[in-house]
């Protein structure tokens, strides 16, 4: 008994640990962005309100999963693959229904939303298999993962979706525009952090990089960024309705 209430209540971190930094930091920022989203809700009407609270939603999984990653990186120093990837299989569907979201006032269909889960599923699924159970075919399962995210990134920018982001126009199409780019270049941060975690061809280019330091930056560039483009649209519609 006398032992364990000599443990420390978190785990000590070296101050030169940069990894344990960024999951910190990555925790904190995601909770700052959930409370945002969530307090400004009821400044929007109904409509758009279901989108900033799934804005919420996905920095607020995000946080709860770095709550976890920070203290089991900072107890053993080794990638919590499991809890990242449990985070990713609730938050990016969570994105794509974003998509869906804001593109119902152009009269887009639940299917759209189902097909760009169904292929953020194959994706993350594929990525799992390759970086924890199947590492010696980690480049094999890499490329499925990739084909499924190139699906996507084709739907969006030149598919059903984009079409209806053109029939919407105005803020709507600004709005897909910029999450098009985010899932382009933004979620592009992923596969670099998988090559550097994984065996494969591409050791050579990627040796060196932490993979948890490249998913860190990748997860606050575009969790929170995604929910800061839906609330900016939010303002804008509601700035227009005032005018």
């Amino acid at each position: 008994m006398n032992y364990l209430l000599s443990l420390p209540l978190v785990a000590e971190i070296r101050t030169d640990d940069y990894v344990g930094f960024t999951f910190f930091v990555g925790c904190m920022a995601m909770m700052a962005a959930s409370v945002f989203f969530f307090l400004s809700m009821n400044n929007f009407d109904k409509k758009w309100r279901t989108s900033i609270l799934v804005s919420g939603l996905i920095t607020f999984i995000a946080a709860v999963h770095y709550w976890y990653m920070r203290d089991y990186w900072a107890a053993n120093e080794a990638s919590p693959t499991f809890f990242r990837y449990v985070d990713w299989i609730l938050t990016v569907p969570l994105m794509c229904v974003e998509f869906y979201l804001i593109l119902k006032v152009a009269g887009a269909k639940k299917s759209l939303m189902w097909k760009l889960i169904f292929l953020s599923v194959i994706m993350l699924i594929t990525g799992y298999l390759g970086e924890a159970v199947y590492q010696d075919q980690a480049a094999i399962w890499g490329l499925i993962s990739g084909i499924a995210y190139f699906v996507i990134v084709y739907e969006i920018w030149l598919g059903s979706a984009k079409k209806l982001a053109v029939q919407a126009g105005g803020y709507v199409l600004q709005a897909h525009k910029t999450l098009c780019w985010f899932v382009l270049v933004g979620w592009a941060i992923y596969p670099i952090g998988y090559m550097a975690g994984t065996p494969g061809w591409y050791e050579g280019i990627f040796d060196g990089l932490s993979m948890d330091v490249i998913y860190n930056i990748g997860d606050a560039v575009n969790k929170i960024g995604f929910g800061l483009v839906i609330y900016n649209l939010a303002v804008n519609i509601a700035a227009k309705k005032e005018a």
